[in-house]
């Protein structure tokens, strides 16, 4: 087998072999040969972050009159094509690096440099007429880059990944629970028999939920709308332009349609992480209101004999195969089981922002940890929102008349005639119809505890499910 090619590279360290065609350089070179952990790259979101964040502070720089203009005019158009997604297959560094992201800071340096060169047709790895540090990375550390373009990477996918699909998923939801809004069926507290409620009525409860996710989707995207960019090392700005932070939020609020602003406090903004800490809390709390719906619609759907059997589930594959003709909830089941991992990516979140675990002192170092966690929470719960909405919720159905049976079977039916009769005579004939096996109004008449007229207007569900005391 012929060798793989290689070129030679240096950084501060010394002379590195680098794969001849990739456009990264020393510094990468030694990440990749120190970080063989999960063999997974940094998430492309960081990547594509990096991408718009280096664009945005050669724009800066040039502003600025910092870099000349020749030199921020290669860079932004190498930036963009990072930003784009162009350059992904230069960026092999593992998640599990420096906790810094100094590795990725350096990789995306190196990258936007060899490409520099490869536009001004010198060889790559001359770093000329760009060099990564001295003009890549002007005025910026991995300290303060690393957690601007997480930041960045975060509120994108939240604005233009989850946020649309959670609200598809809540206008689906309202359209059922619209739909169904004259459906009378039992309720269920505790998972026992309980008062009538409306179909519609329950549905409206599952959209609530969704459209304060979407809420909570804004509440995540301002928790991170602060930027750490500008504090270099520790959060002083040493190296930097006083000027150079607001410009760079400013470039990037152009770009993203997101309204970043420069970190009211730099020493929190690099020390600590609780902007990131705070959104995949939220995103538990989604992950908590979507698995609530899946679950309850897994119940209601149950069946489709012997169990509760008022949904009925879009039928999209087998389920069984021991069991000829079984249909299982699948999609609800998916659900839950992202649910479950946004929930675990929280607890990874968490404990990365601890004081004496990722937080210490003047620096977070979990966070190339904390960015995976957030990018596949999010991706996560978006692609399950529209697979929900898609491949169950749109094509759900109700049984109307396993609904209205079960109903008049339900011993809770009893409660409307307790202010009447009282509650130990209600209570009584709840008893009774459940002893011989037959319904509260077969019992109610059998006693002559009402007549029929005044009893079937006290055991209209409809009226049960508002407000109000039947006399």
């Amino acid at each position: 087998m012929a060798k793989a090619k290689t070129r030679i590279e240096r950084d501060s360290m010394g002379d590195m072999q680098v794969p001849a065609t990739a456009l990264y350089g020393a510094s990468t070179q030694r990440a990749v040969l120190n970080f063989p952990i999960s063999h997974r790259p940094v998430p492309t979101s960081i990547i594509r972050a990096f991408g718009l964040l280096k664009g945005a502070c050669a724009e800066a720089n040039k502003q600025l009159k910092t870099i000349s203009a020749r030199t921020a005019n290669l860079i932004i158009k190498a930036a963009d094509e990072v930003a784009t997604g162009q350059l992904d297959e230069h960026f092999p560094v593992d998640i599990f690096q420096t906790g810094s992201g100094t590795s990725t800071n350096m990789n995306s340096n190196e990258v936007i440099s060899n490409r520099c060169s490869q536009f001004a047709g010198k060889p790559v790895g001359s770093k000329k007429p760009v060099h990564p540090n001295d003009h890549v990375n002007y005025g910026q550390s991995s300290n303060d880059t690393f957690p601007t373009a997480i930041h960045i990477a975060a509120a994108l996918q939240l604005k233009n990944d989850l946020k649309p699909a959670l609200q598809a998923l809540a206008k689906s939801l309202k359209s059922k629970a619209r739909k169904w809004d004259k459906v009378m069926k039992i309720g269920r507290t505790h998972l026992q028999d309980a008062t009538p409620i409306r179909l519609g009525q329950e549905f409206s409860g599952y959209a609530a939920q969704t459209e304060y996710a979407v809420d909570r989707v804004d509440r995540g995207i301002k928790a991170i709308s602060e930027l750490a960019i500008g504090g270099t090392a520790v959060g002083t700005g040493l190296n930097t332009h006083p000027r150079f932070s607001k410009i760079v939020c400013s470039k990037l609020s152009k770009k993203t349609g997101i309204k970043f602003v420069e970190a009211a406090n730099h020493f929190e903004g690099q020390a600590a992480k609780d902007g990131l800490v705070e959104v995949s809390g939220l995103l538990k709390t989604i992950s908590v209101s979507l698995s609530k719906i899946a679950n309850d619609i897994r119940w209601l759907g149950s069946g489709p004999r012997c169990g509760i059997g008022e949904l009925i589930l879009p039928a999209i594959q087998p389920g069984s195969s021991i069991m000829p003709g079984k249909v299982n909830p699948v999609i609800c089941e998916s659900v839950v089981q992202v649910a479950a991992q946004v929930v675990g990516n929280d607890a990874a979140v968490t404990y990365g922002g601890f004081g004496g675990v990722g937080s210490l002192i003047d620096l977070n170092v979990a966070m190339p940890m904390m960015a995976k966690n957030i990018d596949e929470s999010i991706t996560l719960l978006a692609n399950v929102a529209n697979v929900f909405r898609t491949q169950l919720i749109d094509g759900l159905d109700v049984d109307r008349k396993r609904c209205k049976s079960l109903i008049e079977e339900s011993l809770a039916m009893c409660t409307s005639l307790a202010p009447v009769i009282g509650y130990d005579q209600a209570a009584a004939i709840a008893k009774q119809a459940y002893a011989e096996g037959k319904t509260v109004r077969q019992v109610a008449l059998e006693l002559g505890a009402l007549d029929k007229n005044k009893l079937d207007e006290l055991l209209d569900p409809s009226s049960m499910t508002e407000p109000g005391v039947k006399e």
